[in-house]
Order: structure tokens, then sequence, then C-alpha cells
């Protein structure tokens, strides 16, 4: 989006030119966020009955992602979490739907994998997706090429705010 210069960006959190920049792709990220979030739930809602939020309907597709069975470990660390509970909450969540089965025990046997119900729902997502949304990703002239650049950078920013997290906990004052 083109900037309109007869506008004033500035204010508390933008200041400086990368200020400015920064806090505009903070809310341009905020914003993306919420419309994924939306369109995750409404998606899995028109193939199955579950009101599920987006990280819901994310950890589904991740557990089955590669179709190998996950740990809470691993789908802490893949989704970027550290919030267990609110994992574990949407886990059984997911398991009384019926559309993932919890395997083993004890704190490092236990695994997490879709059934076969959890099979045919994220197989109808994935359709639905394919002709929604990747139906209109390409129709975009480009847009292929800027979303390969867009994740390269979002990857990059995910490590700078882990980072920056980091040193932010490290030296807070009180």
């Amino acid at each position: 989006m083109e900037r309109d210069e007869k506008l004033d960006y500035r204010w508390h959190l933008a200041e400086s030119a990368v200020e400015v920049d920064t806090t505009e792709l903070e809310f341009a990220l905020m914003r993306t966020f919420e419309g994924f979030g939306r369109w995750q739930s409404e998606c899995l809602a028109s193939v199955c009955d579950l009101a599920a939020t987006g990280p819901e309907n994310a950890l589904l597709h991740i557990i089955r992602m590669n179709e190998r069975p996950k740990s809470i470990k691993d789908l802490a660390r893949l989704t970027n979490r550290d919030d267990v509970p609110n994992i574990q909450y949407s886990l059984r969540k997911l398991i009384g739907a019926g559309l993932v089965v919890r395997q083993g025990a004890g704190r490092s046997g236990v695994t997490y994998e879709v059934t076969e119900e959890g099979r045919r729902v994220t197989d109808d997502y994935g359709a639905l997706r394919r002709r929604l949304l990747i139906g209109a990703i390409a129709g975009v002239p480009g847009f292929s090429d800027r979303l390969a650049e867009a994740t390269k950078a979002l990857n990059l920013l995910s490590g700078i705010y882990e980072e920056i997290a980091r040193v932010a906990a490290t030296h807070r004052r009180g």
C-alpha cells in the first residue's frame, strides 16, 4: 500500500521513519493475524461442526503434518508457543470432537495424531482452501514471489521479536 504523504503517521510509537515503517508493519500483522484466524475458523466450520479458534485449527493441521504423531513439545515448538495449558485445552477440544487421538503414557511418551475423521476434515479443509484461498492468490500476478519474500521477512522478524522479548524479560524492572 502506498503511503499518503499528506497524512501524519507519527505518534508515540512512531516518531522516526523507521518507527513509522515498523509500526505500520505491526498493525498490518495484527490485522492479518485476526483475518487469518477468522478465515481458519470459517473454513473449518464449512467442513465440520466444530467451533474452533484459528490456533486450534492450526494445531489440527500441524498434528497431521508429515503424517506422524506430535508431542506437546513438538506442537509448542512448531507454533512458537509457550502456553502449554492452552495447547492442552485445545487438544482436549480436538479429541472431544473426534478429530485427534492421544496415544502413549507418561510425560515423554504422549503423542497426538489425527483420527480418520480428522483426516477427512483436514482433507476437506485443504480442498476448500485450494478452491477459495489459493484460487484468489493465483489470480494476482506476481503474488507467489511476493509471498516467498514476505515469508523470509516474517521468519527473520520472528527471530528478532524472540530475541528482544528475551532481552526485555531479562532486564525488566521490578
